[in-house]
């Protein structure tokens, strides 16, 4: 049992994190048809500028919680005005833009490398201290992962399933052109996700230097996870991308508890392996029927 709490706890911390960054780049691929290669650095820049917050005016984790939200909707933003919005409808978008963003996280990955240095930082806003839960050590800092994670999915799913806002955004993702016919100002809400989606990066961003430490590369890892997470829910699909993170998360610590921690990740990508040879459109995707 004592093992089979540690796996749970492993995975759920994991999970956190992994459904952080995984809901908002399916919820870009949903809306806007793009993978953005550059969230990763939305993370990235959303840790660092809370440690820079926190450096200078010594915040509480709670404000670094929410300059995190506010960099990282900055930079969806910035993102969405700058670059996207040039790019949408234009042929061949769906490659192009993978190509600028990947450009992009470049230079912001050199932008933080110049300005930080290529040093690892610790994260001060964590909370120290830890509590047994039965036979387990567990650090709050993990809870509090846990805490913030659930609050901000349960956030995005109000906002999706019961105001105007998130109407707005599911009837532009089902079909671009009906939406707006009906009204709906299609800018504005890829403009929203853009924010809402670089909003839970940067606060990804910032929970995944407490776990760990503060570079510029921090956000290659999870950006990669997230992708295969999104992969296997099938892409676009926001539910099941939150779903997805925590199943996949608590596969990789019970692997790695009993293999060891390099075997969690090509586990979960042998996953993906099975699971599209097995459903093609993901775990929660649909099938779609293209006429030739």
């Amino acid at each position: 049992m004592d093992v089979l709490s540690q796996i749970l706890i492993t995975g759920l911390t994991l999970g956190s994190m992994y459904a952080l960054a995984s809901v908002g780049l399916s919820l870009i691929y949903g809306t806007l048809g793009m993978f953005n290669m550059a969230h990763g650095l939305f993370m990235t820049i959303g840790a660092y500028a809370s440690y820079s917050v926190a450096m200078a005016f010594g915040i509480p984790l709670i404000v670094g919680i929410l300059v995190a939200m506010a960099t990282g909707a900055l930079i969806g933003m910035l993102t969405h005005l700058l670059m996207v919005r040039f790019m949408l409808g234009t042929a061949d978008f769906g490659t192009n833009i993978l190509v600028a963003t990947a450009g992009l996280g470049i230079l912001l990955e050199d932008l933080v490398l110049k300005v930080y240095g290529g040093y690892p930082y610790p994260q001060p806003l964590k909370v120290e201290g830890v509590t047994r839960i039965g036979n387990v050590t567990v650090t709050y800092q993990a809870l509090v992962v846990l805490a913030v994670a659930l609050v901000l999915i349960l956030g995005v799913a109000f906002l999706l399933l019961r105001t105007r806002f998130g109407r707005a955004i599911r009837a532009t993702a089902m079909n671009r052109e009906s939406a707006m016919l009906m009204g709906v100002k299609a800018d504005t809400v890829f403009l929203q996700v853009m924010a809402l989606a670089g909003m839970l990066a940067g606060v990804a961003g910032l929970m995944i230097s407490t776990q760990a430490t503060l570079s510029p590369q921090m956000g290659g890892d999870p950006l990669l996870k997230a992708f295969v997470i999104c992969v296997v829910a099938g892409l676009g699909n926001v539910w099941g991308a939150g779903l997805c993170a925590f199943g996949l998360a608590l596969i990789e610590a019970a692997i790695g508890y009993y293999f060891g921690v390099r075997f969690g990740f090509p586990a979960m990508l042998m996953l993906v392996i099975l699971v599209l040879v097995w459903r093609p459109q993901g775990l929660f995707g649909r099938e779609t029927v293209v006429r030739l």
